[in-house]
């Protein structure tokens, strides 16, 4: 009989325990959740419209230098020497392409950043635990994507 008490009272004492655990776990869950529209964001972005507009000056630029490099080669009548031109020209272009796209690529990924950053900056601010994409959020969760575009609006 003193066994069986024993064995009783230890697993009455595992299942309190287990059951304390598992609360505990329960209660840890995040209790404060925003989401952000991060497409509105960026669309507000004055970063992202001056990228924008700068990408565009860029690209005037290469389509003035295809006429250009067009014009020269149609008016070179030796074979060899249009031939070598036009080599000239498309190393030119594909340089022009890759650097282009470098500087695009380094200023977007600055940009993401910044925005990322902002988003913590005002989440620990505001004190939520958790900040979802508003378009991964069925139901629920605080939206303060206006907040953020201010504060990205402000940090030009």
């Amino acid at each position: 009989m003193n066994n069986k008490m024993k064995f009783l009272t230890v697993g009455l004492a595992a299942f309190v325990i287990g059951f304390g655990v598992n609360n505990y776990a329960i209660s840890d869950v995040p209790s404060k959740i925003a989401v952000v529209d991060v497409q509105k964001v960026i669309n507000s972005s004055p970063q992202v419209a001056a990228l924008k507009t700068e990408q565009q000056a860029k690209a005037k630029d290469v389509v003035a230098f295809l006429e250009k490099a067009r014009k020269d080669v149609a008016e070179t009548t030796d074979a060899k020497k249009k031939q070598a031109l036009e080599e000239k020209y498309n190393k030119e272009l594909k340089d022009r392409k890759v650097k282009i796209e470098k500087d695009y690529a380094s200023k977007l990924t600055a940009i993401d950043s910044k925005i990322t950053s902002i988003i913590a900056t005002e989440a620990k601010a505001r004190n939520y635990d958790v900040v979802l994409a508003k378009g991964a959020v069925l139901y629920g969760g605080t939206d303060i994507t206006d907040a953020i575009s201010k504060a990205v609006k402000a940090n030009k």
